[in-house]
C-alpha cells in the first residue's frame, strides 16, 4: 500500500521532459516516489496511509542549496553594512578562534537556526563547507534534512597544522558519511584555489583516492588570484593544477567559477565536473566590478551541470534559495535578455544542483524511483493569481514564505508552514542567548540598529599570521614574475 499520496496538486516535475501536470498525483512508498501522473477521478479514494490534499498547491522537487557555509549563521545582520575589507577581517578573526575550538555555543545555535530556516524555505539538501562541521551534521540529520558536510582544508588561510586538518577530515568521513539513514554524507573540502599550496592539493587527491564515492567541494576560479596562485604552484592555471593532481573529474563541485574563460568551460565540461553559481553574494559584496559574472549560459550550453547556492547567507541576510534563481536571471541579463529561461532556472534550483553534487540519479526531480523530497507551495493566494506560466512564477515570484509542506525521504518535516521536526521557540531563544554571549566575550556591538565589530587592534590580535603571510608573499612573487618574465 502507498505510504503517502499527494493528489490534485499542480506538479512541476523537473524531470527529463520537464513535465507539468495541472492536476497531478504523486505516490510515495518506502521513501521513494512510485508514481507521478495526472490526477484521476478515483484519487479521492486512493489507498494510502496518508493522503495530502494538494488543491491550491504547487508540488516541485526539494530545493538543493549546492554551496553554503553555516557556522556563522547567528551573525546574520552583523556584516550587512561593513566595508568589504572590514567584513573579511572580522569574519577571518572569528573563524580563526572557531578553528581553535572556541564559540561552540555559537556554532550549535547557528546550525539549528540554519536548519530551521532552510527547511521552512523548501531547501531539502545542503552542501556545506565549514571549519568544524560535526555539530552541523548531527543537527541537520536530526532535523530530517539532507546534507553534504566536510571540514575546510587550507594551508594558507589559517594557522592550523595540515596534518591535524587531514586527520580531522578523515575522522569526520569515517564517523558521519552515510549516517541518518544515508541523508548525511561527507565531502572532501579543499577551501579554494588561492589559499592552498600544491602540497595541500596533492594530499587532497590522496584522501580523495581513499574515498572514491565522496565529492570534492571547493571554491574555484572565484578571484583573479586563483590563476595567479596556480602559477605560483607550478601550474599554468587553476584547472591545470587540479588536472595534474588528479582532481579535475566528475567528483569536483566548483563554487563560483567567476573568472572562467571559454577554455575553462570546455575543460570543465570534458571532465564532467559540476559548478555552483551563487549570484547574491557577489551582487552584494563585489570585490571587483570589472570581473565577469559566472558564465552560466555558456556552462550549460557546454553540458556542465550548474546548481545554485546561497553561500554565506549571513553576509547578505537571506536564507531564500528561490531568490537566487531570480538573481541568477538578473545577472545573466546584464549581457542581454533571455539568456536563461524560467524552466532552466527551476532546473538550477533542483535537478542540476543534484547532478552537480553527483546525486542526480536519486534527487532533484519528481520521477519514479527518486527519493521522495517534495515541496508544496501555497499558490491559491492573490500573490500567484492568475497562475499562468508556472515555471516563471517559481523563478520570479516564489519565496520561502510560500512553502506550506516539505517532505524529505517521504517524511513530512514541514506542515502548514511550520517545521515539524524542530522547536521554533527553542531555536530562537538559544540563538539569542548565543549572540548575547558572543558579544560579551568578543566586544562586538550587536543591536537593533546594526552591528560593529571590535576595533582594528582587537581584530589584528585574532587574525591568523603565518598562513596569510605565506599567501601574500606567494602572490606578490608571482606578480613580479608576470611583470618581469625571464
Amino acid at each position: 500500500m502507498t505510504d503517502i499520496a499527494i493528489r490534485d496538486a499542480i506538479v512541476l516535475t523537473a524531470d527529463e521532459e520537464n513535465r507539468l501536470f495541472e492536476r497531478g498525483t504523486i505516490e510515495i512508498e518506502d521513501s521513494v516516489i512510485t508514481a507521478v501522473r495526472a490526477a484521476r477521478a478515483d484519487d479521492t479514494a486512493i489507498d494510502a496511509d496518508r493522503v495530502i490534499d494538494g488543491s491550491g498547491s504547487l508540488a516541485l522537487p526539494g530545493l538543493i542549496n549546492a554551496h553554503t557555509h553555516l557556522e556563522l549563521t547567528p551573525l546574520i545582520g552583523a556584516f550587512s553594512d561593513l566595508e568589504l575589507t572590514e567584513l573579511l577581517a572580522a569574519m577571518t578573526a572569528v573563524y580563526e578562534r572557531i578553528a581553535e575550538g572556541e564559540f561552540d555555543y555559537l556554532l550549535e545555535a547557528g546550525y539549528e537556526l540554519a536548519a530551521y530556516n532552510f527547511l521552512a524555505g523548501g531547501v531539502t539538501t545542503v552542501n556545506a563547507m565549514d571549519v568544524r562541521p560535526r555539530v552541523g551534521a548531527d543537527t541537520f540529520g536530526e532535523a530530517g534534512l539532507r546534507g553534504f558536510f566536510g571540514p575546510a582544508l587550507s594551508d594558507l588561510f589559517w594557522d592550523r597544522s595540515v596534518d591535524e586538518q587531514f586527520a580531522r577530515a578523515r575522522r569526520f568521513i569515517e564517523e558521519y558519511h552515510g549516517t541518518y539513514d544515508g541523508r548525511i554524507r561527507a565531502a572532501i573540502c579543499p577551501h579554494d584555489d588561492w589559499s592552498c599550496t600544491r602540497d595541500l592539493w596533492e594530499r587532497t587527491a590522496s584522501l580523495a583516492a581513499e574515498y572514491p564515492e565522496l565529492p570534492v567541494h571547493t571554491h574555484l576560479l572565484e578571484l583573479e588570484a586563483s590563476n595567479a596562485m596556480a602559477r605560483a604552484n607550478g601550474a599554468a592555471d587553476s584547472l591545470s593544477l587540479l588536472e595534474e593532481v588528479g582532481l579535475l573529474d566528475d567528483r569536483l563541485v566548483a563554487a563560483h567559477f567567476r573568472v572562467a574563460d571559454r577554455d575553462d568551460v570546455r575543460r570543465t565540461a570534458a571532465a564532467d565536473a559540476g559548478v555552483v553559481h551563487c549570484p547574491s553574494v557577489f551582487a552584494y559584496w563585489n570585490p571587483d566590478p570589472e570581473l565577469q559574472w559566472t558564465p552560466v549560459p555558456e556552462l550549460r550550453a557546454a553540458g556542465v551541470d550548474v546548481g545554485l547556492g546561497i553561500d554565506d547567507h549571513y553576509w547578505h541576510d537571506s536564507y531564500d534559495l528561490f531568490g537566487e534563481a531570480r538573481q541568477a536571471r538578473l545577472v545573466a541579463s546584464l549581457e542581454g535578455t533571455g539568456r536563461l529561461s524560467s524552466m532552466e532556472l527551476v532546473r538550477l534550483l533542483t535537478i542540476e544542483g543534484a547532478r552537480a553534487l553527483g546525486v542526480g540519479d536519486e534527487l532533484g526531480s519528481l520521477a519514479v524511483g527518486k527519493r521522495a523530497d517534495v515541496v508544496l507551495l501555497a499558490v491559491d493566494t492573490p500573490k500567484f493569481a492568475p497562475l499562468t506560466n508556472v515555471p516563471a512564477r517559481v523563478a520570479n515570484s516564489a519565496g520561502a514564505g510560500d512553502v506550506e509542506t516539505v517532505l524529505v525521504d517521504g517524511e513530512v518535516v514541514v506542515e502548514d508552514g511550520r517545521v515539524a521536526t524542530m522547536d521554533a521557540d527553542g531555536v530562537r531563544s538559544r540563538v539569542e542567548r548565543a549572540v548575547e554571549r558572543f558579544a560579551d566575550e568578543t566586544g562586538w556591538n550587536l543591536h537593533a540598529g546594526g552591528g560593529e565589530p571590535p576595533g582594528p587592534l582587537e581584530l589584528a590580535r585574532d587574525l591568523p599570521k603565518r598562513g596569510p603571510a605565506r599567501l601574500l608573499s606567494r602572490l606578490a612573487l608571482e606578480s613580479i614574475r608576470a611583470e618581469f618574465p625571464g
